[in-house]
């Protein structure tokens, strides 16, 4: 348990028998001692008394003598509680004893729908999709590792009327020649050349409007057309997953198609739920509290005047399906803010029709955009999408050139290896570490900076941790990612306390982030933590130190490098053991 949860729970019931009924300690942490509860001057006008008489009776009361050196009140009201030495250590010790490091796997586990990504089939991945992929990668990596059973769906767009003239362009290359043409991740010239045809040539149009009758009608042949130009999208789809290193497969590509065959099923329920009305010809339901900017009901339409069904209805097919066929209870849709609206309509539809009903619930992740230097989104140079390939391949590149000029010793693999891991960590790294609401800007000065907030920064304290056991030799365990069953933990310099502190809020950190999904809370943690090592490795001698406190040190050292690990991987970063 944090320290936090810990002081407050001791303090509760004291402050529960001062007010006679629960008080909440708000125990927080503080510049004046370890932590503070202010809960007394809450409290001052409810019983009439002085804030200071309140904290000074809450005092007498609290059960706290194991767990305190020192509890004082101070200012006009203010617990300033002092942890113990014997009693920080022990929470370490515990820690570093638990292969979990102090977070428990969850007792009740959900299965838990991760939406995120989803790219359009022959378009080519841009700087747009960065955002979705890394946030929603980021959700499945936590709640994986706390025992929840995780579904990533990749929602491709792989249906609909761009596909009869993206199949039509592919006859008029010849199979081989497109194949040729998109294996090479020609994607956006693909499309591109098949839309200047659709707007420039009528017969081309005609026979694109005939294909997609064909492809929805499911003709043979232009279902194995429309196949090849999905699974060679797909194929250059995991190339990317593969540089940003992110944990998509092939088998999580859920395209638009998959729910083609129960579009028609779930309107047909909607109906019989008596949810549809009839507008201009469409089949729409009317959420509760959806208005237009006019103050009129704004509808979902659900099926459109042609018979046709669009994209609303197949998040709602999606939605069914998954709440009911694989029995999630945790839906997460990791969408840009722009969609909002669009989710809440869905959701509310949903809910009305009984396939969100407690504890069923679904989520909008939603995230701001990414900005250029300039402020406005990032464009090209030409003007358009920056490509995701060419973002990440020059990310690498910078971060290479760093490793080769800040440590000349290595070899071309090892720099290779530390630019990919530094550079992809650097841009998804600052993709989490603001709160995902707001836009940023892509700034690679500040992503690839070793001093502060970001991803090199503690990258370079977990090396800095391997440099230790490296120097120390065999004996003192340099396997710094295994738990310790034997360590003991004496704190006796302030820089050891201060890093203590930090190691045992992990554990709330990580519950706190799977349950909000801001990861930038754990950004911050990790820094947070880096900063308290590298002051702890300026001002408190590992190797040099005698006996037990140079076990104690080494312990706090193993303990830092394993909670950086686990916490950069939890955020998709690797850790390399040098930089």
């Amino acid at each position: 348990m944090d320290l936090e949860r810990l002081l407050a729970d001791r303090l509760a019931p004291a402050f529960a028998a001062v007010a006679g009924g629960p008080v909440d300690p708000a125990v927080r942490r503080s510049q004046h001692a370890d932590f503070q509860s202010d809960a007394a001057l809450g409290l001052a006008r409810r019983l009439g008394r002085p804030p200071r008489e309140i904290a000074a009776e809450v005092r007498e009361r609290a059960a706290l003598a194991d767990l305190c050196a020192a509890v004082e009140v101070s200012g006009p009201g203010f617990l300033n509680l002092t942890v113990s030495g014997q009693a920080l250590g022990g929470l370490v010790s515990a820690m570093a004893a638990d292969p979990r490091l102090g977070v428990p796997a969850v007792a009740g586990p959900e299965t838990v729908v991760v939406d995120y990504s989803g790219p359009n089939v022959a378009k080519e991945m841009h700087v747009g999709h960065l955002r979705s992929t890394v946030i929603g990668d980021a959700a499945a990596r936590t709640l994986e590792w706390l025992g929840h059973r995780v579904l990533r769906a990749n929602h491709l767009g792989d249906w609909g009327t761009p596909f009869g003239m993206l199949i039509e362009h592919l006859l008029d290359l010849g199979e081989a020649g497109a194949a040729q043409e998109l294996s090479m991740g020609d994607l956006d010239g693909f499309y591109k050349a098949a839309r200047a045809k659709f707007d420039d040539d009528e017969a081309f149009r005609e026979r694109s409007r005939r294909r997609v009758v064909a492809l929805q009608g499911g003709d043979p042949a232009t279902l194995r057309l429309w196949r090849l130009l999905v699974t060679q999208s797909e194929s250059y789809f995991l190339t990317v997953y593969d540089l940003l290193d992110v944990t998509l497969t092939g088998d999580d590509f859920r395209g638009e198609s998959s729910y083609h065959d129960q579009l028609a099923p779930t309107v047909e329920e909607l109906d019989r739920l008596g949810l549809l009305r009839r507008s201009d010809g469409a089949d729409c339901v009317f959420p509760p509290g959806s208005v237009g900017r006019d103050g009129e009901p704004l509808p979902l339409i659900v099926r459109k005047s042609d018979g046709g069904y669009g994209y609303p209805a197949t998040d709602l097919a999606a939605l069914r399906h998954r709440t009911g066929a694989l029995g999630a209870t945790r839906l997460l849709y990791v969408v840009g803010l722009p969609q909002r609206r669009h989710f809440e309509m869905v959701f509310a539809v949903g809910a009305l029709a009984g396939w969100l009903a407690a504890p069923v619930r679904a989520e909008h992740v939603g995230f701001g955009s990414i900005l250029g230097p300039d402020g406005r989104m990032l464009r090209s140079r030409a003007g358009g999408s920056v490509k995701l390939v060419e973002l990440l391949t020059e990310a690498v590149q910078r971060a290479t050139a760093l490793a080769r000029e800040r440590n000349p010793e290595l070899s071309e693999a090892e720099a290779a290896e530390v630019g990919r891991a530094v550079g992809v960590g650097a841009i998804k790294y600052a993709d989490l570490s603001g709160d995902r609401h707001k836009d940023y800007v892509l700034d690679w000065e500040r992503m690839l900076s070793l001093d502060g907030n970001t991803a090199p920064y503690l990258q370079y304290a977990y090396s800095r941790v391997r440099s230790i056991f490296r120097r120390a030799g065999a004996a003192a365990r340099p396997d710094a990612d295994v738990s310790r069953p034997d360590a003991e933990v004496s704190l006796a310099e302030p820089a050891e306390r201060a890093l203590a502190i930090e190691l045992v809020d992990f554990a709330a950190v990580v519950e706190e982030v799977a349950d909000g999904l801001e990861f930038h809370r754990l950004t911050a943690y990790l820094h947070r933590l880096a900063v308290a090592f590298n002051a702890f490795y300026e001002r408190c001698p590992v190797l040099r130190a005698d006996g037990p406190v140079r076990e104690s040190r080494l312990v706090l050292c193993e303990l830092t490098g394993r909670v950086l690990r686990q916490g950069l991987d939890l955020l998709g970063i690797r850790t390399p053991e040098r930089l």
